[in-house]
Formats: C-alpha cells, structure tokens, sequence
C-alpha cells in the first residue's frame, strides 16, 4: 500500500482514514453503518475489495455489505458462514495483533468451509511480499470493555500496490476495524432505541386507547360501578363511581366519595357484606339511598393492580335486583302464607313449630340419675343432630332450650309453648245460606281479630278452611285459658259483610309442645282437646248465624 520511506504516503492516508472514520459516525442506521465501513476500506485504505461479516444473534456470521466489486457483492451478500468456521479462520494463519493473514500456502484447506468467499486465480509471487489472489486477511471488530465480544469481521482482498501491508498498513486496518466497531455498536444502539421508542408508543397508545375503553364502559355501563381503596386505613372508601350508580342510590358523586360500602349498608346485610371475599367475591346486600329507603343489589368485586407492584383497587359492579328480590319475597311469601287471610299455612306452621322441638324428651339431670343415664343414652344416639354438648360428672347434655309442657294440675309458674287449635262453629251454614263470598269475608276477618288478640311475636296460621292455630310461648296454664277466652270472646261478635250481620262461634283446644313430641303429635293433642271442649259445650253456646 505504501513504503515506510515515503511519510507523504502516510499522512495522506491518515486523512484519507480520518475522513472515512467521519462518514462512519453520520450514518443514518446500522445498514447504511455497515456499508460506509465496508466503502471506506476501499476508499480510504487502499483494498479494492471489502467484505463486512457481521455476528447474528445465534452466533453465526452473515454477509453485511461488500465493496469493490458488483458482481462479488450479488453472489455472496446475505449468505452466512458458521461460527465454527469463522473461529477456525481466526485461529490459522499469522497473528499481526488483532490482524489475521492466512498466505496462499495455508488457504487451500478452507476451500471447502462454508464461509462466504470471493476470489480470483492468478499467477505465483514474483517476490517476498508480493499479494496473492488466494491470500487472505481478516479485521475482528470486538466490542469495547473487557469482555472482546466479536461483533463481525472485515475480510479485504487485492491492495492497490499489489503488496501485502506493512506495519503501517496493517496498523491502519486495525485502527480502522476498532472504529468501524464502535460506530456499528453506536448504530445498533440507536437502531434499538429506535424500536423501543416505537414499541412504547405503541404501547403507549394502545394504553391510552385501553384506558378510554375502560372510562367510557365504568362511566356509560348500564348498572353501577366503583372502583374504592384496598388496603391500608382508607380500606374501603370508595374513589369513583358512575351515573348509573349515583342514580340508583340518589347521591352525587362528589358525596358517594365520603363513603364506603359498609357505610351504606343495612345494618341487617353488614355480616353478608363482611363475609363477602373481596378478592372475587359476591354478594346481595341492601344499599341505602339518600332519602332513607333501601334498594336490593347484587355486588361483584374484582382487584386490580395499578401497576405490577403497586396498589390494588376494588373494582365492584352493582346491579339492581329490587324486582327480582320484590319477586322472590312474593313467592316465598305466597309458598308459606294462606292466599286467601294472609296467615302463616300449614307448611309455616310446622316449619316454626318444628324449629322448637328436638327429638329428646327433657330430664331433670340433677335429681333423678335413672333419668340422666337415659339421657346420657339417647343424647349418644343424636349426637349428629347439631347440638352442641358439654360434661356434668362425666355426662354430657346440650345446651339447647328444651320446650316443656306446664303442669296443668300444679300452678308451680312454668312457663311453655301453648298451641292454641281453633275450629269455627256455625261456619257451614254460613256457607251454605249466603255462599262462599260472604264465607271467605268470614274468614278474613276472623283471622284479622285473631292476630289482633294476640301478642307480637306469637304466630296466627290457618290450617285450612275453619281451622286456624295459634302459637303463644311463655304461658302459663291460666294464661292460654285466658288468651283462648280473649279470643273466643272476639270473634262471637258480629261481622258485617255485604249490609248484613252475621254470626260465629269458636271452639279452642289449648296443647302444649314439648320435646319428644312430634310435630303431628303436637297439633293432633291440641286438636283432640278442641274437639272434647267443643262435646262439652252446649247446642246454644255453639250456635251461630
């Protein structure tokens, strides 16, 4: 390339490798980089072939960009050679610092390797240092640190003046390579920037776009929505809720934001609201509106996450389900009350006997130990009924209330459940004289008085046409004598339907409910005393109409 007794040479190369390093660094992306390098070797160091190898990311080496030759650069640009192959190459040959020259003599054995090639035959060296067509010389470019990771290598051919380089040239391909390798890491740096600047714009507005979604679908959903705090002492407050919801409960936002569910819950739904997961969970609970009254809901509780570490929120859906919930009170009312009174039925009525009554007859566990063995005997036998058991000298016995019968004979004050069977005398002919119509007025008004006789809490049913039952609980004898009187007393009073006076009698048989009893056995005793007080009266008390 030039002689080391001609400096003009050099420094003339020196510019020339200055401008060439300059055109590097204003490339305006990787594969315009890696063809200024491979441009520049030819323009300004003195080859008239240059090829550049870059590293891809499975570690094998493709053909980047070549220069010097059109018809070189369509036959092997894009091909790739083996990593293996490539290490292979920069093992051989002779080291000239980071230079790897492998002369003619040693080549042949890379004929058949898989490196992408280009070369020309030709005749022997006349001299020394003369350059032959199959000589071949190798720039590593190494990535700066410590580490020498191979980015690529530039491989030349053909110096202008026919010689392999001396020290000067080969300093100069070295120089050279150590720039071209920061300017093609300048390049794949800025390259990545690029795309990651364009990936999070992406991102970006596919997160603006998201973020809108969710606000136009939470602020127009049909049904409520709140997002509220999670975790921490606001746990709960709620942070934003939409029209819909607003609506439903009669609350502007800006007041719905002093609250939490929990504050506006009915105190009867506080334990089904506490219960609830808030991780998924559900609930139908009672909100409270502004003006006081409360409205069904169903609640649907989601969490999410701000950001991968950060605060999570409670997403929560409500949905109005007053009418479903008004609907649902219906039947169920309708399955457990008479249609025609609005009492209690049959069915009720045992159900709410029933849930007073267990199958274990009551002992004095004190007194008699006869009866505390056979109470130890029969307890054994139940104990998968639910009750719950505890120890006196060694034998078990519940803690549940058992209902028990008073003494009848003996005022000694006990107090039990009284059930009071009441059958209508004279109710047939009514029927059969004015009809139906005025029998079912009948019947509605005696039900009336009946509930109006007795004391909140006790329980008025009718069984089914004449016969009703009243549950009374914590009477004495006297006093069931005393209520069925009471209500004798109001129901023989005249009732008027359709302009006309009419007439019933009662008759009341007073049982009493106590453990061990069934609930049939129950009702059957209070009916068979119905019916011996009813023989016992006479024709005229019994009349009616």
């Amino acid at each position: 390339m030039e002689t080391e007794s001609e400096p003009y040479v050099r420094l003339a190369t020196l510019r020339q490798l200055h401008q060439v390093v300059a055109e590097l660094n204003t490339a305006r992306s990787l594969a315009d980089t890696l063809q200024t390098v491979a441009d520049g070797i030819v323009a300004g160091l003195g080859y008239e072939l240059a090829c550049v190898n870059l590293v891809r990311p499975d570690g094998d080496l493709v053909v980047a960009a070549f220069a010097g030759s059109a018809a070189a650069e369509a036959l092997i640009t894009g091909r790739v050679g083996s990593r293996t192959s490539w290490d292979r190459r920069l093992s051989m040959g002779e080291a000239w610092g980071d230079l790897r020259f492998i002369p003619h003599t040693e080549g042949w054995v890379l004929i058949e390797d898989d490196v992408p090639q280009w070369h020309t035959d030709g005749p022997e060296p006349r001299f020394e240092d003369e350059w032959h067509p199959q000589d071949r010389l190798y720039a590593p470019m190494y990535a700066s640190g410590g580490g020498r990771e191979l980015l690529g290598v530039i491989s030349v051919d053909r110096p202008r003046n026919g010689r392999r380089p001396g020290p000067w040239g080969q300093e100069a391909l070295q120089m050279y390579a150590s720039q071209a390798a920061i300017a093609i890491s300048n390049a794949r740096l800025r390259a990545n920037m690029q795309r990651a600047l364009v990936r999070l714009e992406r991102e970006q507005q596919a997160l603006r776009a998201s973020e809108e979604s969710f606000r136009q679908a939470f602020e127009y959903a049909p049904s409520g929505m709140a997002i509220a705090e999670m975790g921490g002492d606001q746990h709960g407050r709620l942070l934003r809720t939409n029209d819909a919801l607003c609506r439903l409960l009669g609350r502007p936002a800006s007041a719905m934001r002093r609250y939490s569910f929990a504050d506006l819950v009915h105190p009867e739904d506080v334990g089904t609201l506490l219960r609830t997961s808030a991780e998924g969970g559900r609930a139908e609970i009672r909100l409270g509106r502004r003006d006081g009254s409360y409205v069904w809901v169903s609640l649907r509780n989601s969490v999410v996450a701000d950001t991968a570490d950060g605060p999570r929120f409670l997403l929560t859906h409500v949905e109005d389900i007053e009418d479903r919930k008004r609907h649902e009170l219906q039947l169920a009312h309708r399955a457990s009350h008479d249609a025609l009174t609005g009492l209690p039925n049959s069915a009720e009525l045992r159900a709410r006997l029933s849930s007073r009554l267990c199958e274990r007859p009551h002992a004095t566990y004190a007194t008699d130990i006869e009866a505390l063995d056979a109470a130890y005997e029969t307890d054994r036998a139940f104990r998968s009924d639910g009750f719950d058991f505890d120890t006196v000298g060694g034998r078990p016995y519940d803690h549940h209330v058992h209902t028990v019968a008073p003494d009848s004979e003996i005022d000694d004050g006990a107090k039990g459940l009284a059930v009071l069977f009441c059958d209508l005398d004279g109710f047939k002919s009514i029927n059969d004289r004015f009809g139906h119509q005025t029998g079912d007025a009948v019947l509605v008004e005696v039900a009336r008085r009946l509930t109006t006789g007795v004391r909140d809490g006790d329980t008025v049913a009718r069984l089914g046409g004449d016969e009703f039952v009243v549950l009374a609980d914590g009477l004495g004898a006297a006093d069931a004598a005393d209520l069925a009187v009471r209500l004798r007393n109001a129901i023989i009073l005249p009732i008027r339907v359709g302009g006309r006076g009419v007439r019933v009698g009662a008759s009341f048989g007073i049982g009493w409910a106590s453990c061990g009893m069934s609930v049939e056995e129950v009702l059957q005793s209070a009916d068979q005393r119905m019916y011996i007080e009813k023989r016992s009266r006479s024709k005229v008390h019994r009349r009616a109409g």
